[in-house]
């Protein structure tokens, strides 16, 4: 867009930059999801690549609000995306009246144009703004979809590993009792096998660098390889299972002793669903699931 000032095409940006300012709190507003996106053919092939599968264990009421944490984060959050913002695995489907919306880093919402495909596939920022809006401005019926261990954890990630960045993350706790939202586990078995990753131990310089560079930007810098020109991910099944909802009460100003109860509860319900359901995810009964 800024090489177009410099050509003859240079209205076209300058129309865009005028209505980029004037559009910028769109994103923590619901932003513009069109099922046209969602439904593109791709992600079905997508899908098929890995193959992705989306498994429903309770039923989720479109007469309330939910925060979905998806785990593990992995490289690419490729369960969770395909799952949450794409109709490729049926989730409007498995769960009729529930709009389900998943939010990422606030930073990828400041790129030109590539914010507005994901306002299109119904991607909205990981601010309390934005949550607010999704679960107090939008109706009932509202699946909101975070990944919580974030950045953190995709450090964490290797094949052969369920790590999930848990213990001390509590914000979404909190909204949940601010706004009446009702939590919901999610894991996408296999999320992890998808790349090799150089994972640098704690106090290293990799991990140092690593660390520095997520703290500045946001996001971390993986050392990882895959398939094919290491670029492209291992085909390797992935099932992502939504677990039961646990019932929040809505709290004004929730006290600290409230949001670790529902805090200790949802990682209670994590664990449940990890070891119920791993074995007929393709894991073995030695796999563990370590919450950090």
């Amino acid at each position: 867009m800024v090489y177009l000032l410099f050509t003859s095409l240079w209205p076209l940006s300058t129309l865009y930059f005028i209505w980029l300012v004037m559009d910028w709190q769109t994103p923590e507003r619901g932003g513009r999801r069109t099922t046209f996106v969602r439904k593109w053919r791709v992600w079905k092939h997508f899908r098929d690549f890995f193959p992705i599968k989306l498994v429903k264990t309770a039923e989720l009421s479109p007469n309330k609000n939910y925060i979905l944490g998806c785990h593990p984060h992995g490289i690419m959050s490729a369960g969770g995306f395909a799952c949450i913002s794409t109709e490729s695995c049926g989730f409007a489907e498995a769960f009729p009246g529930v709009r389900s919306s998943l939010v990422v880093l606030a930073g990828l919402f400041r790129i030109p144009l590539f914010r507005e495909y994901l306002m299109s596939a119904g991607l909205c920022p990981v601010s309390k703004p934005s949550l607010v809006h999704l679960l107090s401005k939008n109706g009932k019926g509202n699946a909101v979809v975070i990944v919580i261990g974030g950045a953190a954890e995709s450090l964490a990630s290797s094949p052969g590993v369920n790590t999930v960045v848990m213990k001390q993350r509590k914000g979404f706790v909190r909204v949940a009792l601010e706004l009446g939202a009702d939590l919901v586990p999610v894991y996408s078995f296999g999320e992890n096998e998808l790349f090799r990753q150089i994972v640098f131990s704690e106090g290293s310089l990799g991990r140092r660098l690593q660390d520095l560079f997520k703290k500045i930007m946001g996001f971390a810098p993986c050392l990882f390889l895959g398939e094919h020109l290491a670029l492209v991910p291992y085909r390797t099944p992935i099932t992502t299972v939504v677990g039961s909802p646990i019932s929040v009460p809505k709290r004004a100003t929730p006290t600290e002793e409230e949001v670790d109860h529902y805090h200790r509860l949802y990682m209670e319900g994590l664990s449940k669903l990890f070891h119920e359901h791993k074995v007929g995810c393709g894991f073995s009964e030695n796999h563990k699931l370590q919450i950090i």
